[in-house]
Formats: structure tokens, sequence, C-alpha cells
């Protein structure tokens, strides 16, 4: 889905069902911040659906390991400053007032990953700022389930079918497996199967490692209307010393 159909992800995630979620983050970066805050590096903003609507109050970076997700952005995006890059070792030698880590963080897969990517957030985040992190799970949150849904664009149509779930709950990972029934602009179906391997870590182990880096950490609900009880983001405030 980021590589070869990554012309359909739009159709697998609209950019319209982001915005309830986007007017949250930019609520929380706004008062998590000392100064109301300006520029915003999104570290794996994959498609740039987030973007699509923080545009509108911050001077976005977007960053992304795929080349396809980037272009497909571009699109939607023009305006945005796009660059390809890997968020563990990212560094771009300049701060920005805000930095944001939407899902994308979960592809860290083991804690190590995971500290990197917090540590690039630290890195680029100006004092006085703050970053946040929205994973979909933590370990105390995680549960197996299955969705489908998709959209239809004007030429081309998606429909899903979602499974998550994990086969080993004593490592640092789960799995969510696709088939996708995709038609083209001709409107010739077939099928796809894609596999993502993500990580999951306890609350402890987000706040202890947001911490290691140097931010001041704090776990806050998730406010949206299907959110479920106990889901939490995490931010981290850089201190002015």
């Amino acid at each position: 889905m980021y590589s070869d159909l990554a012309h359909y992800f739009h159709l697998l995630t609209a950019p319209e069902d982001y915005a309830e979620e986007a007017a949250f983050y930019c609520r929380v970066l706004t008062e998590a911040c000392i100064k109301p805050p300006r520029t915003l590096l999104e570290l794996g903003s994959g498609g740039g659906n987030n973007a699509s609507h923080l545009k509108s109050v911050f001077q976005l970076t977007l960053t992304d390991l795929s080349s396809h997700m980037l272009a497909l952005s571009q699109t939607l995006n023009p305006e945005c400053e796009h660059i390809q890059g890997d968020m563990r070792t990212l560094r771009l030698e300049r701060l920005f007032d805000a930095v944001f880590i939407h899902d994308a963080i979960t592809y860290m897969t083991s804690l190590d990953d995971l500290q990197k990517a917090l540590e690039t957030a630290f890195i680029h985040c100006e004092p006085g700022g703050a970053a946040l992190f929205a994973p979909d799970f933590t370990r105390e949150t995680f549960r197996p389930a299955t969705e489908h849904g998709g959209h239809d664009g004007k030429k081309q149509g998606m429909r899903f079918l979602e499974w998550t779930w994990d086969p080993d709950p004593h490592d640092t990972t789960y799995l969510v497996d696709y088939a996708f029934l995709l038609r083209n602009e001709q409107g010739v179906m077939h099928m796809e199967y894609d596999r993502h391997e993500l990580g999951l870590f306890s609350r402890l182990d987000w706040l202890h490692l947001i911490e290691e880096v140097g931010f001041q950490a704090k776990a806050l609900p998730f406010e949206h209307s299907e959110a479920k009880p106990g889901d939490e983001i995490f931010l981290g405030i850089k201190t002015i010393r």
C-alpha cells in the first residue's frame, strides 16, 4: 500500500475522514507549547491526510520514508514542503515549534527503534515547544479486531478487509493483515494481500522513553467520537533551560 498501490491510498483512508482528529491534535499542540506554534514537522506523514487539515494553521514540513506516499501527499498538499527520510535517522539541522508523529510511529517495532524516532522528534523541537505521538494502541489497550470499508474515486474504487491480531502477546509487535479488492480505471477488479508488522509497547515504556530522550512526558485521553475507553496519545514537552 505504501509503494505499488499508493495511488489507491486515499480510497483506503480518505482525507476528509481526518478532520475531527486533526482538530484535536491541533488544539493539543497549541495548548502544550509556550507560544502559539507556527512551524510543524510531521514525521511519517504518509499520504498527507492530517496535513490537509493542519496546513490551515501551521507551516508544515512533511517527511516520510516512502517516495510514493510523498508523491501522493504532494497532489493533496502542494503548498507544503516534502522531504524523504527515515524518522529514526532524519536530521534537518533546524528546529520547529512543534513535531507530530501520527500512527506511523507504530512502524517502530522495537524499543530501540522507538527511542530513535523519539530522539529525532526531540532534536527537531524548539525549546518551549512540544511533540505529539499518536500510536493506535499501547499494550494495555490492544484489542484484536476486524474492520472493513473503502471509498470510490472518480475512476478507481477500493474495498478492504482489515484483520488486527497478535500472534505472540509476549513480544513487542502485532500484525495487521489486509485483503484489498481494487477496481481500476477500466473497471477491472483484482485482489491484493498486504501484511503490516507494527510495534506494541506498554504505557510505561512510552512515558519512560519520552523522558529518556529529554522531554517532559504526558499522556492524554484521545478525544474522538470513535475513541475507545483508555485510548491515549502521548506528549513530549521540551522545556526551556
